[in-house]
């Protein structure tokens, strides 16, 4: 499957805006990314194994935070660094 991510972490994925990955779950998904971008996980998931409050995370154009969801092969995932301000 293609995932999509926000400039922010383009350092990671060298400048890459769009990488490729496996998994069946959004934490398989970013467990096989950080196998080929290391440090990758640790700026979308946090100590508590818990998606970063500032990251939203898009599965199939739907909107989730739970590690556990079903991805499907075809689907596309969006990591993106939420803004905030005022």
């Amino acid at each position: 499957m293609i995932v999509h991510v926000g400039s922010v972490l383009y350092s990671y994925t060298g400048d890459r805006p769009s990488v490729e990955a496996k998994g069946t779950t959004l934490g398989a998904v970013i467990d096989d990314l950080e196998r080929r971008f290391p440090g990758l996980r640790f700026r979308i998931v946090d100590e508590q194994d818990q998606v970063r409050q500032h990251m939203n995370v898009f599965v199939g154009g739907r909107p989730t935070r739970d590690l556990k969801a079903r991805v499907k092969a075809d689907e596309e995932i969006h990591i993106l660094q939420a803004l905030s301000g005022g």
